[in-house]
């Protein structure tokens, strides 16, 4: 028989990354040892970052970013299958998702660098291949065959959730919660049978507040928006979220994009995918692909109009 809600505690575990924090949550035996298992959560993360930020000149990231065009360079595992990801979504949004913008953020202030209008101007004026159509990759290397930079945070971030999720089974956890900033991933249900409840985050970049609450079982959600980091531009906010035509920030985009998927990867991935479609030829992909997905769009007087898109967040069959 399993233990009931009353025999078993409440773990809650965090630690930072990337900028901000991972966090766990999970129900164990009383008595539970946690240092081991923390441990380990922070480690996954650890390696997530070593792997493939933009703020460390030594990740490997960047060591093939600085890497010549035709020249194949040896990756780890881990980035290679976030690489690999990376331009499949790619290629099935139509270049949208592009990981080869890392030129383009990096001008715009969005990286370990401030904002240069020189770098602006050549970002906007360089001519553009998706990096799908650019980067050839096996298991265990990556070769550029143009000159381009990669930049994984539109999905490292979701596969570091992934591997807090991997790193808790691996320590007999069965059922948990695990998250990085608003990224999230359950697995298993809650002690009392349900599910995990989730808050979609409202597009407020005053505050934190809660547009609605998803309740999710062996599932993921990530969430794409223009409220949390932003540059302004002669008296005008510019999102985060690049776009690949452009080498500039979107500029007509909805204020926030979530998507529910079986990995936090791929939920990450798409959310930055259809947030550069918009609500329009996003949602066509989004109906084509099978996808979960919830656009909020800005209306006059700040309110806000939903687009949903599949089970979770329409009425359609």
């Amino acid at each position: 028989m399993s233990k009931t809600f009353t025999e078993r505690e409440r773990v809650a575990l965090n630690g930072p990354t990337m900028g901000t924090r991972w966090s766990a949550l999970f129900f164990m035996e009383p008595g539970f040892e946690t240092d081991a298992i923390k441990a380990a959560l922070q480690a996954a993360v650890d390696e997530v970052d070593a792997q493939m930020s933009t703020w460390k000149a030594e990740s490997d990231l960047m060591r093939l970013n600085d890497a010549p065009v035709d020249k194949w360079v040896a990756v780890p595992a881990r980035l290679a299958e976030v690489l690999r990801l990376g331009l499949s979504i790619g290629r099935a949004s139509g270049g949208a998702f592009d990981i080869g913008m890392g030129d383009a953020v990096t001008a715009w202030g969005f990286g370990p660098k401030v904002a240069m209008p020189e770098e602006i101007r050549a970002a906007m004026a360089a001519q553009r291949c998706p990096a799908h159509e650019v980067l050839d990759l096996d298991d265990t290397q990556a070769c550029k065959r143009a000159p381009i930079a990669i930049d994984l945070n539109g999905i490292a971030k979701g596969y570091g959730v992934d591997r807090l999720a991997e790193v808790l089974r691996g320590h007999g956890v069965s059922d948990g919660l695990v998250g990085i900033d608003g990224e999230m991933r359950a697995f298993g249900l809650r002690p009392d049978g349900e599910a995990w409840t989730i808050a979609v985050e409202a597009p407020d970049s005053a505050r934190r507040t809660s547009h609605s609450i998803l309740a999710l079982a062996d599932a993921a959600v990530a969430t794409s928006g223009d409220y949390r980091h932003w540059v302004e531009v002669r008296g005008r906010r510019l999102s985060h979220t690049m776009d690949p035509t452009r080498g500039t920030p979107l500029m007509a985009a909805p204020a926030s994009v979530t998507v529910v998927a079986q990995t936090c990867a791929e939920a990450d991935g798409w959310a930055t995918a259809l947030m550069v479609l918009g609500p329009d030829a996003g949602a066509t992909l989004a109906r084509q692909r099978g996808l979960d997905a919830l656009f909020l769009l800005r209306e006059e007087g700040q309110s806000l109009r939903s687009i949903g898109v599949g089970r979770l967040f329409s009425a359609e069959p």
